[in-house]
């Protein structure tokens, strides 16, 4: 069975599975505004989408790691959501679809960057197992964890290694790095990067990540597929 992923950019995905359309972490702002985070965190966004949300079309449900920062929702997206059939987040909504654990950021935390989670999407007919959506997250033992509870065939993994000047080497999500070690665990057939560029706080961008990658075992190469910008791609799930 296939579905259609169509990367927007940063953590925004279309997935259109069997006439199902899901879309994650809704941000469409253009580019060039700047935004707080709080506590002495912000950043400015230096690429808009790579489609419009007028051209999205209607939406089943939205899959919202987080709504409390406007990289992963933005002014736009949030005009979105109500138009979408639902919208699954953090507290409740994990519980209805089965979020995943996250930590966005170092031990101690989640003051600072409040409650993430990720997705685990299991359906009829799938091939290799899951489609694991990481949502914004560092590599912890909750997410190692993943691999205990899943079969992940699918795995998109916010990247971007985010740091802030305030908190400096301390990173908010996973580098290139982790995410091999993290793949190594799951053992997708196909591992998906998103969330690595179009933010000034975004540290680690496309041509560091494959730099990374390239040291990284056969098995996890292979495993790589980078989406075009507002293209649908088919892949097996």
């Amino acid at each position: 069975m296939s579905a259609r992923l169509t990367h927007v950019g940063g953590p925004t995905v279309l997935i259109e599975i069997g006439g199902w359309r899901l879309l994650t972490d809704p941000t469409f702002d253009p580019a060039g505004d700047s935004y707080r985070f709080g506590w002495g965190t912000g950043s400015r966004k230096l690429a808009g989408p790579a489609l419009a949300a007028s051209e999205i079309g209607p939406i089943d449900a939205v899959l919202l790691s987080h709504d409390h920062h406007d990289d992963n929702l933005d002014p736009a997206g949030r005009a979105l959501l109500p138009a979408a059939g639902t919208v699954v987040t953090t507290g409740a909504g994990a519980r209805r679809l089965g979020g995943t654990p996250c930590r966005h950021g170092p031990p101690l935390s989640r003051p600072l960057v409040g409650d993430v989670i990720g997705f685990g999407l299991g359906w009829e007919g799938q091939q290799h197992g899951a489609l694991w959506i990481s949502g914004d997250t560092v590599l912890y033992d909750g997410v190692r964890e993943v691999a205990e509870r899943l079969r992940v065939g699918t795995a998109l993994v916010h990247l971007g290694g985010v740091r802030f000047p305030i908190s400096g080497p301390l990173h908010y999500t996973m580098t290139a790095a982790q995410a091999v070690e993290l793949c190594g665990l799951l053992q997708p057939q196909t591992t998906i990067p998103i969330h690595y560029e179009g933010w000034k706080h975004f540290r680690q961008h496309r041509d560091a990540v494959e730099r990374e990658f390239a040291a990284a075992p056969q098995a996890f190469r292979d495993s790589v597929r980078w989406l075009p910008l507002g293209s649908g791609v088919e892949i097996e799930i």
